[in-house]
């Protein structure tokens, strides 16, 4: 395996948070490595900031795999003590390691490798990390900061295609919370069709996906119920929610069964077994994660009795990244970012994160490119 931070014989070079494997935290190394050379159809993008996302921490950890049963905070905690490597701890089985990771990415085009790009150069743009090289029509992806390098770095280079240019007034640090978060919640909340007649039922709500899915189902008319910690119930309440449920609750005894037309979980764990009760027949339950466990109990009679619908969700559909871009241009959504970082100072940010006391987003910000 090559050395990422061999600098020599490089004229142009960059700081970057390089994981060098799976682990704990200091698989995470910041210095300087090469900046990105440029293949036809490419475009080089200066980032300005680059939001956290639970995936990054659970790539590096090796989560994804088969092997590991527990929520992403036990395993991190597992991984500090005795750090394994995982050959299918990625999304698409192997993570290419040395990596360096950062799914979400406002950033500047500064170059393009294609004179039918140019238009792109200097344009602020947020970069689509979920990308469906075979098509929309194939459910294999290629994601960014998985499979290839992304964007806790002062540069990344990706497809021109996945580069979205974007005009607001919204700040760098404001437009970075969207991607995956945002990404994943549309994805969610179209594939289950949510409308103005639902009740939908959005666990984790304080979290960057949550949050998110607050925000999009009720731009659709829908009634929301969110569950959260007691302390971000009210935080939470003010995102949109029409109800809020302290997690700690009995959840059945709280609503009731047969009580929601869509629950839309990347929670899972322990309480996925009373969010089926909670589904009326016919209802939708869809997931794109499972932070407080994988491992789950499932009663096949609540599942077939009632009819019910589960959706997975991890490739993106087509119109899920162009409507972010439009909410965001029309106002129809709102960042929530938390705090944000310098990029040298990741550890201290994931770690903060992992505690899960915050509503919404935390951001690194690389530092300032010298001339």
């Amino acid at each position: 395996m090559s050395d990422p931070f061999d600098v020599t014989g490089y004229k142009h070079v960059m700081k970057a948070v390089v994981t060098t494997g799976n682990g704990g935290f200091d698989r995470l190394v910041y210095g300087d490595v090469p900046v990105p050379e440029l293949a036809a159809g490419e475009a080089l993008v200066q980032v300005l900031a680059a939001g956290i996302n639970n995936t990054e921490i659970n790539t590096r950890l090796g989560w994804y795999s088969t092997t590991v049963t527990d929520s992403t905070a036990n395993t991190a905690h597992a991984a500090e003590a005795a750090p394994v490597a995982k050959s299918d701890g990625g999304w698409n089985a192997a993570t290419p390691f040395p990596l360096i990771q950062g799914t979400d990415c406002c950033g500047r085009v500064v170059a393009v490798a294609s004179e039918d790009d140019a238009a792109l150069v200097g344009a602020r743009v947020l970069v689509r990390p979920c990308m469906r090289a075979f098509g929309f029509g194939s459910q294999e992806t290629v994601w960014m900061a998985s499979d290839f390098d992304g964007a806790f770095a002062q540069y990344v280079k990706v497809p021109a295609s996945e580069v979205f240019a974007v005009s607001c007034d919204w700040s760098d640090a404001a437009l970075s919370s969207i991607p995956c978060a945002y990404g994943t919640a549309e994805n969610m909340v179209l594939r289950a069709r949510v409308g103005a007649a639902d009740h939908v039922l959005v666990p984790g709500a304080s979290g960057g996906v949550g949050s998110a899915v607050i925000q999009l189902a009720k731009l659709r008319g829908a009634r929301v119920t969110a569950i959260a910690g007691r302390a971000k119930l009210e935080q939470v309440r003010a995102i949109g929610a029409d109800r809020v449920v302290d997690r700690a609750a009995d959840i059945i005894a709280e609503l009731g069964e047969d009580a929601v037309d869509v629950v839309v979980d990347n929670v899972a764990g322990a309480g996925f077994g009373a969010l089926l009760r909670v589904l009326k027949r016919g209802g939708r339950y869809v997931s794109s994660g499972a932070i407080g466990g994988p491992m789950v109990t499932l009663d096949m009679r609540t599942f077939y009795l009632k009819d019910i619908t589960m959706l997975g969700c991890t490739a993106w559909d087509e119109p899920v990244f162009p409507n972010l871009i439009s909410y965001i241009e029309n106002g129809d959504i709102r960042p929530l970012v938390a705090k944000t970082f310098p990029l040298a100072q990741i550890v201290a940010a994931q770690r903060e994160f992992l505690e899960k006391k915050h509503v919404g987003k935390f951001v690194l910000i690389p530092p300032p490119i010298e001339e």
